[in-house]
């Protein structure tokens, strides 16, 4: 089973990689995600830490805030959805 979710992330990633290689990509593309996922990083913390939400944790790493960097609030809830559905 992890097989398969390992091979489903790498052809997401390598698709996501083509999709934004052949765009024109306007420059300090790189720069505002930087920004996003700093403060996606701190909401994160912020999130896991306040007591908003009790009984959930959402992991700070490199795919968590990826993910929530690009996706926004429903980027929590899909993260959320997903530790939910994998560990009940």
């Amino acid at each position: 089973m992890k097989t398969f979710w390992v091979v489903l992330l790498i052809l997401s990633a390598t698709s996501l990689g083509g999709v934004l290689l052949k765009r024109n990509v306007p420059k300090g593309w790189l720069t505002r995600f930087g920004v996003h996922l700093v403060i996606t990083a701190m909401a994160l913390y912020a999130l896991n830490f306040s007591g908003w939400v009790t009984g959930w944790y959402v992991p700070l790493n490199p795919f968590t805030i990826g993910t929530v960097a690009l996706l926004g609030l429903p980027g929590i809830a899909l993260v959320l959805g997903l530790q939910w559905t994998l560990l009940v």
